[in-house]
């Protein structure tokens, strides 16, 4: 009899070792800032990213792929939720003093509470921004095991901050505005390694939302891609003050050296964390994302058309525009996706929770706005498409967007006017949006209305429209 129940248990830990092989790592990696074109495999000439471009030569490039919004806090809402940002709880980029932005509430489920009910391991390192230390939008109350970064992404203008945070502990660091040893992105990816280590036995999902490329203009000293950038880019030292007083961005002299580099040291990163997963063992098995989460900015000196950030999209940051939301999204699975791959998919951040819920056999939750592209990175052919795409910023006098097959519809200053005038233009002939047709195409105009007007739910925490 002892024999018996000896090998029944035998049996049981087989079979749930197997059951968690058989699950795949998820690793999503969430650049800040980064454009579409700051890529070389979507048409960077100047920056070198030879890593995160093996990613798409042994996996597909999506090259209609959108974030959630143009700016950080709600762009990460609609990624986490599902929802896109007519009906995501986190809309803007509300501030709060000293430290941390507008929570997420308990009532909220996360895609990293999806993946913790489905036995995953958690992890988050880099910039959270969803919820001040203390309050019910902290990483560790919104699915997340691990933390290790920015609790508040206003205090991640600085790579050199006096303080990160550890779940809910603070870090203290011995940076000042004049002696700066701690480089926060260094320590976010030592810590990001660690985790792949300490879980590489059994399933997990790593988020890392890097803070590289947004502005300040920092790195390390010695930074070697630095040096090289400014040979290459033959640059002048700009003229910058000889202190700074910890306030705004801290001044940069080789402004397009330093993004350059900022960008290649994200890369850098990527290939550490895929070298990681190799020597694990644990390549094959793992699911890797890279995307941004909004379009390029130009803070702290930066200068997006030097580089062609955009992709020769029209915009940047904070635009509804194509180069404000439209973003590099690139999937690597070793195990499924055996060659190079594109894909005309035309999706969003809200699609990733769906996604992921089917591929860890978790159920779908209710009301969202995303679905799973899963039937697209297996290759078959039964993939659900979006009727259109809507997104809405509440800076900059308010601004809302809806993509429509092929058309895309922009509205301004709906704070001071929510009826403001829609620009239309057909992404198919005009994927700069230089020509607004919307003169000649009264009724699509007036269907893009209907879908602004049913998609934005009103909040009273992010009041966008103006008051009739």
């Amino acid at each position: 009899m002892l024999k018996k129940v000896n090998l029944f248990f035998l049996v049981v830990l087989v079979s749930l070792t197997c059951a968690a092989q058989n699950k795949h790592n998820v690793v999503f990696i969430l650049a800040d800032d980064l454009g579409y074109g700051d890529i070389g495999v979507y048409g960077q000439k100047l920056i070198k990213t030879p890593n995160i471009d093996k990613l798409a030569a042994n996996g597909i490039r999506f090259t209609q792929f959108y974030a959630g919004t143009s700016v950080c806090a709600p762009s990460r809402a609609a990624l986490l939720t599902g929802k896109h940002t007519g009906h995501t709880p986190v809309r803007g980029n509300y501030e709060i003093q000293p430290e941390g932005q507008f929570p997420l509430a308990d009532s909220v489920f996360t895609m990293a509470e999806m993946f913790r009910k489905a036995g995953y391991a958690t992890g988050l390192f880099g910039k959270w921004g969803l919820g001040s230390p203390g309050s019910a939008g902290e990483p560790t109350q919104q699915g997340f095991d691990q933390f290790y970064g920015y609790n508040c992404q206003r205090q991640s203008h600085n790579f050199f901050p006096d303080h990160l945070w550890h779940n809910q502990q603070r870090v203290n660091l011995t940076n000042t505005t004049t002696v700066q040893p701690q480089y926060a992105p260094e320590l976010i990816q030592e810590k990001a390694l660690a985790f792949i280590t300490t879980h590489s036995k059994k399933p997990f999902f790593l988020y890392l939302a890097y803070t590289l490329p947004h502005a300040a203009l920092q790195l390390p000293a010695g930074d070697k891609a630095f040096e090289a950038y400014k040979k290459q880019f033959n640059e002048q030292p700009q003229t910058v003050p000889a202190t700074w007083n910890g306030l705004g961005y801290q001044p940069q002299a080789y402004p397009r050296a330093t993004y350059a580099a900022m960008v290649t040291r994200l890369d850098d990163y990527v290939g550490q964390v895929v070298k990681e997963l190799k020597t694990l063992g644990i390549d094959k098995n793992t699911l890797i994302v890279f995307t941004s989460d909004n379009g390029p900015h130009r803070e702290g000196g930066n200068q997006p058309e030097y580089f062609n950030s955009s992709g020769g999209f029209r915009g940047i940051k904070r635009d509804l525009y194509e180069g404000g939301i439209r973003v590099p999204m690139i999937v690597s699975w070793p195990a499924l996706i055996k060659k190079a791959r594109q894909s005309e998919f035309v999706g969003a951040a809200w699609d990733f929770l769906p996604t992921f819920a089917q591929l860890v056999n978790q159920p779908v939750p209710k009301n969202l706005d995303g679905i799973s592209i899963l039937p697209t990175l297996r290759n078959q052919e039964k993939q659900a498409q979006h009727d259109f795409l809507y997104w809405e910023f509440h800076e900059d006098g308010g601004r809302q967007a809806v993509r429509l097959g092929n058309w895309k519809g922009v509205r301004l200053n709906v704070k001071k006017d929510r009826h403001s005038p829609i620009q239309l233009y057909n992404l198919t002939v005009d994927p700069a949006e230089k020509k607004d047709i919307s003169a000649a195409h009264p009724d699509v105009v007036k269907q893009i209305a209907r879908i602004i007007t049913r998609e934005h739910i009103p909040n009273n925490d992010f009041q966008l429209l103006a008051v009739e």
